[in-house]
């Protein structure tokens, strides 16, 4: 267990700058130890790091309610869960309890020291999934997210960041050795950089039309190392996927359906597409017989390999994805 053992005038400032390099271990507690504060690290990239010899650990006991002094009728309104990115925390509160925002910011900060930010999501508008989001805590929104041993870099208050895939985009990870790979709809390279990082395919083309979007895209290649692998294209999926090319396509938009002509295009004969749909589950074969029409109308055919399910998208509403080898 290592730690970085400064002065009271140096912790805050040492503290923020581990925060921000992604080297603070927040498993552990800063002590005050021998006149110095031990700030506990989750590697030894630093010079200064020793081995400590009593490392205090956090217990998460705390919860909204217990910290909260509010009636207890609201208390039962409080949320069960928000997800964090990096170090900002991001909440969704029913109408009736918003009047506690602020309140509700500060003891989620005091359960996450490691947190700067609370944002206040109202949920997703337009094509391109922009986030409503209100900042109640904080002021920094720009944060890197670290997952499956890779780095993203995202503005929080722009960019959506669904952790709930994050099975799927372990399981893409291990796809993809020595491919052609076209990432249409790329966002911040969701599923582009875990792929390149361990996947290791020849090349990736990774499409983004919304410019935020393409801008965290183009950094995070640089931030992983994979600009070898990854070919970044701004632009429609429309008019720039490249065709013939891909041994393997990800359409990972949830609304792709009209660009199917676009991804079995860009595929090899024997390629295979991963087509994401949110499908209600009265027509949960919809993504399916789609993918298969749009095959047909081409002079192609889909093999379907598989069907999953990832996750709930809204109340009878599934987020699928399906696997489909086409020839």
């Amino acid at each position: 267990m290592k730690a970085v053992r400064v002065s009271e005038e140096e912790a805050e400032t040492t503290r923020l700058e581990l925060l921000s390099d992604g080297a603070l271990d927040r498993s552990r507690k800063i002590v005050k130890r021998d006149g110095f504060i031990e700030i506990p690290v989750t590697d030894s990239r630093s010079g200064f790091a020793f081995e400590q010899e009593k490392p205090e650990f956090y217990i998460p006991k705390k919860t909204l309610g217990t910290i909260l002094d509010m009636p207890e009728n609201e208390k039962k309104l409080l949320p069960s869960g928000w997800q964090i990115l990096g170090d900002v925390i991001i909440i969704n509160l029913r109408e009736e309890i918003e009047i506690w925002k602020n309140d509700i910011a500060k003891a989620l900060l005091s359960m996450y020291p490691g947190c700067m930010t609370v944002l206040l999501d109202r949920g997703i508008s337009g094509q391109m999934r922009q986030p409503e989001r209100e900042i109640v805590a904080g002021e920094n929104t720009e944060t890197t997210h670290r997952e499956n041993g890779c780095q993203f870099r995202l503005d929080a208050m722009q960019i959506m960041y669904s952790q709930g895939n994050l099975a799927e985009r372990k399981r893409m990870s291990g796809l993809g050795k020595g491919e052609v790979v076209v990432d249409m709809f790329a966002g911040i390279v969701y599923f582009s950089i875990p792929m390149a990082v361990h996947g290791k395919p020849r090349k990736i083309f990774a499409i983004e039309i919304n410019p935020v979007s393409s801008g965290y895209l183009k950094e995070n290649i640089r931030i992983n190392k994979v600009g070898d692998i990854i070919e970044p294209i701004e632009g429609d999926c429309a008019l720039v996927t490249p065709r013939g090319i891909a041994d393997r396509v990800i359409m990972g938009y949830l609304d792709a359906h009209p660009y199917l002509e676009h991804g079995i295009r860009a595929l090899v004969p024997g390629g295979v597409l991963h087509y994401h749909e949110a499908v209600p589950e009265a027509v949960e074969q919809r993504p399916v017989e789609r993918l298969v029409e749009a095959a047909e109308k081409l002079g192609r055919k889909a093999e379907i390999i598989e069907v999953r399910r990832i996750k709930k998208y809204s109340p009878g509403v599934w987020h699928v994805v399906v696997d489909a080898r086409i020839c």
